[in-house]
């Protein structure tokens, strides 16, 4: 399984965040073609070491790392990419990783 790990720092307007991640970014990114499963933090996050302002993270899951990329290449995806810029206009205000596939170690 193949996962993406989205990493957002605190916004600027908590609550304009909040509003349009859970009523339009969501929904949207739900839509994905292949999209398994889809994760996100609620509660406090500890920092253990690094950049301290971690807001939310979100975990989606897909079937491989091909899947994964196919999602992102659709019009779906490109839509998703394009609505993160309104939560998170900067680079530098998100962190995003694709993981490959996992083992138990």
């Amino acid at each position: 399984m193949a996962k993406m790990l989205v990493i957002y720092k605190t916004p600027k307007d908590i609550e304009a965040f909040e509003k349009h991640y859970w009523d339009i970014h969501i929904p949207l990114a739900k839509n994905l073609p292949g999209l398994r499963r889809y994760e996100v933090s609620r509660g406090p996050i500890a920092v253990v070491s690094g950049d301290k302002n971690t807001y939310l993270i979100a975990t989606l899951y897909f079937d491989s790392m091909s899947a994964l990329k196919e999602a992102f290449a659709s019009e779906c995806g490109q839509a998703c990419a394009k609505d993160r810029r309104i939560l998170a206009p900067n680079d530098e205000d998100v962190q995003m990783f694709l993981i490959g596939e996992s083992v138990d170690a």
